[in-house]
């Protein structure tokens, strides 16, 4: 498998689940551009990596600009919202149960 060969979803984003076991989910992310802010609230904790493209958040009252490589720690149970996307930015994200882990 290549993280960088997938299809653009037809609108919004698309979540592939590339591993999974026990308290830790691997996940391919990828998102077209979108027409109003998606808010998001996991009950795992959650640390994503933008691959490619750009992005910006909103969480814990802050801004948050994302270019490629950078990095994201996101606290289970905390709400966020997409507010900007460019089409075809790619993620990938690490989920993982903050009560199984040590």
């Amino acid at each position: 498998m290549n993280l960088f060969e997938y299809e653009l979803p037809p609108e919004g984003e698309s979540f592939e689940t590339l591993h999974k076991r026990g308290a830790l989910k691997i996940v391919r992310i990828v998102s077209t551009s979108i027409d109003e802010p998606k808010e998001f609230c996991d009950k795992w904790e959650e640390w994503v990596v933008l691959l490619q493209g750009e992005a910006k958040l909103s969480m814990s009252g802050q801004e948050i600009v994302l270019k490629a490589g950078d990095t994201l720690y996101i606290p289970a149970n905390t709400p966020h919202t997409l507010t900007s996307v460019t089409r075809g930015a790619l993620w990938l994200a690490v989920h993982y149960d903050p009560k199984r882990c040590g």
